[in-house]
């Protein structure tokens, strides 16, 4: 549930090709680009004045948590983390040495029910933990497989207790950002944790041990 997690795949876009342009004849009105050519012109922009490398800033605002369990058999219940902060430091030269860090606060945690919400910080799971206590989740590798792909594992520490999580990341778009003009990323994570390995598993199996991650994030280069 926490691994604000991350955030972090980020070094995926690292691998991402550069593409050459042959400009069009003088005589002839350019055509349009090609799709493909488009997207990989929107990936290389923060390339113009820095490159890729560099540090940046998530952006709270747009960039959410979302975990999902397993009730009694009958459904799937969601509920979700707002307010992830944190940082991405991109190495182009050598993207293994990227890192990810980032954290939210236990108020950030909400369910779609209030009474819900209050049996989550009760005596079964986080046994009235202050609100203001932090999820963290820090990055220790970095794997990139594909041009806009990577697998980012770090270290999740949630309810007291630090374990090694793993995130499937996707790059979703390199550009620079509309508002701003800076360079910006937007990535998908997804993973799975276990609340028994954070002293939360009450209940379980009957309230399924996993938990399924899912992160959409935007960070902004500072």
């Amino acid at each position: 549930m926490s691994r604000t997690l991350s955030l972090i795949a980020l070094s995926a876009l690292l691998a991402a090709p550069a593409v050459a342009q042959t400009a069009p004849d003088a005589q002839q009105a350019p055509a349009a680009p090609e799709p493909a050519a488009q997207a990989a012109a929107e990936t290389a922009a923060p390339a113009e004045g820095g490159g890729l490398s560099g540090t940046y800033v998530i952006d709270p605002g747009h960039s959410q948590i979302v975990f999902s369990y397993d009730h009694l058999g009958f459904s799937i219940s969601h509920g979700m983390i707002n307010g992830v902060t944190g940082s991405v430091t991109l190495d182009a030269a050598n993207p293994a040495n990227s890192t990810v860090e980032a954290s939210f606060p236990l108020s950030a945690v909400s369910t779609v029910d209030a009474t819900l919400d209050e049996h989550i910080f009760g005596d079964k799971f986080l046994n009235g933990a202050s609100p203001d206590t932090q999820v963290t989740f820090r990055s220790t590798k970095v794997e990139v497989e594909d041009d806009d792909e990577a697998k980012v594992t770090g270290d999740l520490t949630l309810n007291g207790v630090t374990v090694p999580v793993t995130l499937e990341v996707e790059l979703r778009k390199a550009a620079a950002h509309p508002m701003t003009q800076k360079p910006a990323v937007g990535f998908k994570a997804e993973g799975e944790i276990k609340r028994s390995d954070f002293n939360l598993g009450a209940l379980a199996p009957a309230v399924s041990d996993e938990m399924e991650i899912t992160i959409s994030a935007e960070a902004i280069k500072g």
